[in-house]
């Protein structure tokens, strides 16, 4: 019997490069960087307490963890220093310049520096454009190099932030104030809008195991998304008894969605495109 070879070829095939450890990484550097920005809008530079150190702290761990599992996926461990030779066209040549300025600036913050906030926060928003960017590069996946990818990484990110935030606030009792309900209330939106969009600009390109996959993560990802903001809207209107564990369960459905999101897109919607010949070569006949 001959045996078909299902890893290349002109049909789609899944890719084997990126697994679980990259995944990983978008997961921590996205959740990460995003409960960085969340602590800073929420919680001023000049607000006494605990709280806010240790959440700046949470974020430099889990940027720290996603850049651990990016780090056991490299073949050769020991050479992840090269990462850093190739900075004017490697997208993750950037993210290894801006991950250690991050932690650096993340933790002085959380020292009680107030004027390490904001630099803290435009480098939190610089390492999740680079993450939605090295996605982006992978010009042979169509699911990835979809330019909707990178606002979508970047806002599934600020989700993933303020769904860790939502459960640390409600773990100390503390309910938010109504201004960060709406805007958590618009990424979640935004999220569903662009989800729709990315998967609305697939559909027509995709082979049959591609979009299978990519239907079933926009599906899973929107209905999380909906869930999510129906939960935040009844903890900002739910009087305080109600408002915590609804607060509670809006964060612990952002974080999920967004950490399955982020999974199914790099593991089981990551199909190479194929190749095609468009000009088969037939003896005798003169080239065009």
């Amino acid at each position: 019997m001959t045996r078909v070879n299902t890893t290349f070829g002109p049909a789609p095939w899944h890719q084997g490069s990126w697994d679980g450890r990259a995944a990983g990484n978008f997961i921590g550097g996205g959740m990460g960087s995003g409960l960085i920005v969340w602590t800073a809008l929420a919680m001023p530079a000049d607000s006494p307490g605990l709280a806010r150190a240790l959440l700046m702290l949470a974020g430099i761990a889990l940027v720290g963890c996603g850049l651990v599992c990016v780090w056991f996926e490299i073949g050769r461990p020991w050479r992840a220093l090269h990462v850093y030779f190739h900075p004017r066209r490697s997208w993750m040549s950037r993210e290894a310049f801006v991950a250690p300025l991050l932690l650096a600036t993340t933790a002085v913050a959380a020292w009680g520096v107030a004027a390490a906030t904001w630099p803290a926060v435009a480098l939190a928003f610089a390492y999740l454009l680079c993450q939605g960017r090295i996605v982006q590069a992978a010009k042979g996946i169509p699911a990835w190099r979809e330019p909707t990818v990178v606002p979508l990484m970047m806002v599934t990110g600020l989700v993933e932030g303020a769904g860790v935030f939502w459960l640390a606030e409600a773990a100390r009792g503390a309910v938010a104030p109504a201004l960060p309900w709406v805007l958590f209330g618009t990424l979640l939106a935004l999220r569903v809008a662009l989800v729709g969009l990315w998967y609305r600009r697939l559909e027509p390109r995709l082979g049959r195991q591609a979009l299978a996959a990519v239907r079933a993560t926009a599906r899973a990802c929107n209905t999380g998304s909906a869930l999510a903001l129906l939960l935040a809207l009844a903890a900002a209107l739910a009087p305080v008894a109600w408002a915590l564990p609804l607060q509670a369960l809006a964060g612990a459905v952002a974080v999920f969605v967004g950490v399955a999101f982020k999974w199914t897109l790099i593991t089981r919607a990551a199909y190479n495109q194929g190749f095609a010949i468009a000009h088969l070569p037939v003896r005798g006949v003169p080239r065009d």
